[in-house]
């Protein structure tokens, strides 16, 4: 016999499902992927903006919707708030929101979004924004999104 009530199984699948839907709606799923793409996983919404083929202003509606979830916050850098080019506030993902991504097996595709967001040709604008100084993320969230890069720089010798 099961220690969850039949209304405890029903609420966890409703949230579920609508956590899956949350995630695959198509402008969050991209928002997503190059967020843990990004070397430092905290993007301005200029970098956004140039990758996601979508205007800012939906853009930044569908951020609002993953900070609603809990999903994604705003880190704020105060020491670029006071410098033209270069942002203060970027995107990045919550510790509850690391957690949802790892139950919905985003986490899982972390090297292969960062091998995207490397590979993709960036204007002179991103790469000064992907090159601005950051806040810290939370210890518990940079450690989830940590991954083992492959060392490319000795080739297997027969």
């Amino acid at each position: 016999m099961s220690d969850t009530a039949p209304g405890e199984f029903e609420d966890s699948f409703a949230e579920q499902q609508r956590m899956r839907e949350l995630l695959s709606q198509e402008t969050r799923h991209l928002v997503l992927q190059l967020i843990l793409g990004h070397p430092a996983h905290l993007t301005s919404l200029a970098e956004l903006d140039y990758m996601i083929p979508k205007n800012e202003a939906a853009i930044l509606d569908q951020l609002e919707r993953l900070q609603e979830a809990g999903i994604l916050d705003v880190y704020v850098h105060e020491p670029n708030a006071s410098t033209r080019d270069l942002p203060s506030k970027f995107w990045g993902p919550t510790e509850r929101g690391v957690e949802i991504l790892y139950e919905h097996n985003f986490l899982r595709g972390v090297p292969i979004a960062r091998a995207v967001y490397e590979e993709t040709e960036k204007s002179e604008r991103v790469r000064r924004h992907e090159a601005a100084p950051r806040p810290a993320l939370p210890d518990a969230v940079r450690e989830a999104l940590e991954f083992d890069e492959p060392d490319l720089t000795t080739a297997d010798a027969p």
